[in-house]
């Protein structure tokens, strides 16, 4: 990590972004429309795992994920794996959305301001497995051709139009789980997940070019995250200081992960190549996120950062498998706000926000666009 980066990192203002004002100074300095200057609704399409699942896991597969998940803002179970809201939730929040449904949802969904096919566990291969994403791929294409004929037919109430599918962000944040599976079958090895990897990318290049042959323009691709620094991954695979960095991650964990992120980026910039017309956007979720459990106490975040705050079995990870977030045995720090990690694994309300706001900022972004700006474009 570069001082520069994390520098800039911790410079960034997100408040800045809510001023109308220079929304629109900067949307009209570089030709963009912004959600000030512009009418238009945006549109969001997403796909994933359970960084952005916000239902998809509990409508498909009827998983109860209630209470204590959910505590700090929804204050009740609404599928998320979290406290509260994830970044695809702030996102909404930024664009003046509804939050997105599940695709899967039966009961009162609304597809007014997009879509999510995003499912908990979710990974790229095998391919054919629910829920994929090459599933997601095919249930996208059948909810908009079912889309578009129940408008044909006069019914559109709380659904997207064809002009919500042709200027939608089709967003994308996938791999962590094929990582993790993968490291498990090596015995934790680098070499044998580093021969998987191009496996991964190849189904999310796939999925891009599906996405742009049924009307994708707007793309937004998250890298994945610093998984060696999972409570879970520390407490599972017993380690010494030797298997950890400086900040105490594992690193083999980091070392795939930065190499499926690499791997990634060049993917999006042979896209750029080959669809002219399209936007296509790689954000460095890694940086962000490893800057978190670098510099916990600057972005208010006090609590140990290798400590889930829900749990069992205290210092130094609060993580059994056998007493998880909502089994029996578990308990909950006294501030959740005050911790990265919420359950193990996921991310707590505070630190999505946090993260949210950076990857706003358009600073860890390739080309350097924010989400605003191609939304309203």
């Amino acid at each position: 990590m570069t001082k520069s980066r994390s520098r800039r990192t911790l410079l960034f203002n997100p408040k800045k972004l809510n001023n109308p004002f220079w929304v629109c100074v900067i949307s009209l300095a570089i030709f963009i429309p912004s959600r000030s200057c512009s009418p238009t609704s945006p549109t969001l399409i997403n796909f994933g795992d359970s960084n952005s699942d916000t239902g998809g896991v509990l409508a498909g597969t009827g998983l109860p994920i209630g209470l204590p998940h959910g505590i700090t803002f929804f204050h009740r179970g609404t599928g998320r794996l979290g406290d509260g809201r994830l970044i695809i939730d702030f996102f909404c929040e930024e664009l003046k959305l509804s939050y997105l449904s599940p695709y899967l949802e039966a009961l009162a969904p609304n597809f007014s301001s997009g879509v999510n096919f995003a499912v908990s566990g979710a990974t790229t291969l095998p391919q054919f497995v629910p829920f994929a994403l090459d599933v997601q791929v095919r249930q996208f294409i059948h909810f908009k051709n079912r889309s578009l004929e129940l408008q044909s037919l006069g019914k559109i109430e709380k659904m997207m139009d064809e002009e919500g599918f042709k200027k939608g962000v089709y967003m994308i944040d996938i791999g962590q789980n094929d990582l993790l599976v993968a490291l498990y079958a090596s015995n934790l090895t680098y070499k044998p997940v580093a021969q998987k990897i191009p496996s991964f990318l190849a189904e999310i290049k796939l999925a891009i070019q599906n996405l742009y042959a049924n009307g994708g323009r707007k793309f937004w691709i998250h890298n994945t995250g610093p998984l060696g620094c999972s409570p879970k991954e520390l407490a599972l695979h017993p380690h010494s200081h030797k298997d950890v960095d400086q900040i105490g991650c594992l690193r083999v964990h980091n070392q795939v992960a930065k190499s499926f992120n690499k791997g990634l980026k060049s993917v999006c910039k042979e896209l750029r190549s080959q669809f002219k017309d399209a936007i296509i956007v790689y954000v460095d979720v890694y940086t962000i996120k490893y800057n978190l459990f670098t510099y916990p106490k600057t972005y208010g975040l006090e609590n140990d950062p290798l400590m889930a705050c829900c749990g069992y079995g205290g210092p130094p990870n609060n993580y059994n498998v056998k007493a998880t977030c909502g089994q029996p045995g578990y308990s909950i720090c006294s501030n959740p706000s005050k911790s990265i990690i919420w359950d193990g694994v996921h991310y707590t309300e505070a630190a999505n926000h946090l993260v949210a706001s950076a990857i706003l900022s358009s600073h860890f972004s390739t080309p350097n666009l924010t989400l605003p700006q191609i939304s309203y474009s």
